[in-house]
């Protein structure tokens, strides 16, 4: 394995952290509360990362990312994800969640279907709650039959979840069960192709 270099780095939500090899970021750990936080969950998640100076593609990265939590539309799309260690069926499931625009949200038995594997929703939902990479590989975008929210792993669960969508224009309220419902007048569009 190459080695794996992170840094931390501000944005309108708080501290983030991305950690990146030399094929593309490896991890992203959204923010968490304070720098020190952040930087202890991602060390956590990628054990053996070091702190090091980004390389200036890794930097561009955190920009647009940290832009995009700011609210702006910004393409993460063009940003290189290392997910080679992740199974075969996992990185079908990445693939296809980034092809998913911002703003657009489609359920986890849609996203199968379009990964060629239809009936395969708990397969799907299992692969997102090991991404790597959130907001890159959009795991917020997928919801649950009925537009229930689902799961959400990141740093911050549902809330966040609830966050991210926001910031795309997706709005969400609480129901009287407390599972989150999604207002999204968008939801069954056909997503945008990636440039």
């Amino acid at each position: 394995m190459t080695a794996i270099g992170y840094a931390l780095f501000e944005t309108p939500l708080g501290w983030a952290a991305v950690a990146w090899s030399d094929r593309g970021l490896y991890a992203v750990e959204l923010p968490v509360g304070s720098a020190e936080a952040t930087e202890k969950r991602l060390c956590k998640f990628v054990p053996g990362a070091r702190a090091a100076d980004p390389p200036a593609w890794a930097r561009e990265a955190m920009r647009a990312i940290a832009a995009h939590l700011g609210g702006e539309q910004v393409d993460l799309g063009a940003i290189p994800v290392d997910v080679e260690r992740m199974p075969a069926f996992y990185r079908t499931v990445y693939e296809a969640a980034r092809a998913i625009a911002p703003g657009q949200t489609v359920t986890y038995g849609e996203l199968a279907a379009r990964c060629g594997s239809p009936g395969a929703a708990r397969a799907v939902g299992q692969a997102l709650a090991k991404n790597p990479v959130p907001v890159l590989v959009p795991c917020h975008r997928i919801l649950a039959a009925g537009g229930a929210a689902g799961g959400f792993s990141a740093a911050g669960g549902l809330d966040t979840k609830a966050r991210l969508l926001a910031i795309e224009g997706v709005s969400m309220r609480r129901a009287e069960n407390l599972a989150f419902a999604f207002d999204d007048p968008k939801r069954s569009a056909e997503p945008k192709a990636r440039r």
